[in-house]
């Protein structure tokens, strides 16, 4: 399954989450795989990672929740939307 994690800085930990980000690298743990991550200029970006096992992807955004705020949530690509939309009886 895939989820889009979004997430913001707060102004008082943007100094400290580029530290860590800059001696981690970020990295998801094992059973987590990182589609894309982007970085946008406000202090905040974007992820897509795909993952069988919910407690990973938990694991990797709790080591980062003292300094970010995230929204996550499922999502499907443009195929797999499609399979679903086919299938609605209207």
């Amino acid at each position: 399954m895939k989820f889009l994690v979004s997430w913001t800085i707060p102004k008082a930990g943007v100094l400290s989450a580029q530290a860590r980000f800059l001696q981690t690298g970020g990295a998801p743990p094992a059973g987590v795989k990182m589609i894309g991550r982007w970085h946008g200029m406000s202090g905040g970006g974007v992820l897509i990672a795909e993952t069988s096992d919910a407690k990973a992807l938990y694991t990797w955004l709790e080591q980062w929740n003292d300094l970010l705020d995230f929204n996550t949530t499922p999502c499907l690509d443009d195929a797999e939307a499609g399979e679903v939309l086919s299938a609605v009886k209207r």
